[in-house]
């Protein structure tokens, strides 16, 4: 069973509830059944980016691929006007 959080409209103590999908609990302050289900965002790892070799690769391909468009841009800047 997942856990939800809980607000109770009588009291308005918020807690957390072991209940099925379909299930309201009582409220844990006064007993009370006029409860509503709030949304909590999911609060996991945030880390997307890459780590260890996989990094230093991907750091290395980017380096390389930064000079070749420098070299392409002096190319171009080096190149008479009209040409």
């Amino acid at each position: 069973m997942p856990l939800y959080d809980f607000r109770c409209r009588t009291c308005d103590e918020r807690f957390e509830a072991l209940v099925a999908p379909s299930d309201a609990p009582p409220c844990t302050a006064c007993g009370g059944g006029d409860v509503e289900r709030l949304f909590t965002p999911f609060a996991g790892p945030f880390r997307v980016g890459l780590r260890g070799a996989a990094a230093r690769r991907s750091n290395a391909v980017r380096g390389e691929r930064e000079q070749q468009r420098e070299e392409r841009r002096a190319a171009r800047r080096a190149k008479p006007e009209g040409g």
